[in-house]
């Protein structure tokens, strides 16, 4: 069983290319904290909001309260809150596999916590290799177009990682 925790612009990038459901056909359990759940639902996020509250009320992602709320108030404001709670919830549960993070620090810090993380572009390369996705080039250049930032070495890299650069 492959389960996983996912913070916020992940699954942001994967509804902005209508790939949300790449998560629960990937892995076994997507789980969210409930930081990051109210991140998603904050602002004029409504289309956001409708799928993540459809693929709760569908049992395909379930929202997870961390037991250690200290350790996040201590270290709140060098990272954000959604990002403390995926990290500090993958440490709670010896059964989550991956954080799934994109912002650099955030997965540094998961590195020195020994969290394993994947980031949106490795759900694709993984989605990929599962015959799931045909391509990832579209995806990512999609991502870009929707506001992602990428480095071109990054970039470079994904596509090369799949034999589309």
């Amino acid at each position: 069983m492959v389960k996983v925790i996912c913070n916020a612009s992940p699954i942001i990038g994967l509804i902005g290319i209508a790939k949300f459901s790449l998560l629960w056909e990937l892995f076994d359990e997507v789980v969210i904290s409930e930081a990051v759940y109210d991140e998603l639902l904050v602002g004029n996020r409504v289309f956001e909001s409708n799928q993540i509250n459809e693929a709760i009320s569908k049992g395909y992602v379930k929202v997870i309260s961390i037991r250690d709320k200290d350790v996040i108030n201590l270290l709140y404001g060098k990272l954000h809150r959604g990002e403390l709670e995926t990290i500090i919830g993958a440490k709670e549960d010896p059964i989550i596999k991956y954080a799934i993070i994109d912002e650099r620090a955030a997965r540094t810090f998961a590195a020195t916590m020994l969290v394993d993380t994947l980031g949106i572009f490795g759900v694709l390369i993984y989605a990929k290799s599962k015959g799931l996705i045909e391509a990832v080039r579209p995806l990512v250049d999609k991502l870009i177009s929707n506001g992602y930032r990428v480095s071109q070495a990054l970039y470079n890299q994904v596509l090369n990682s799949v034999g589309e650069l």
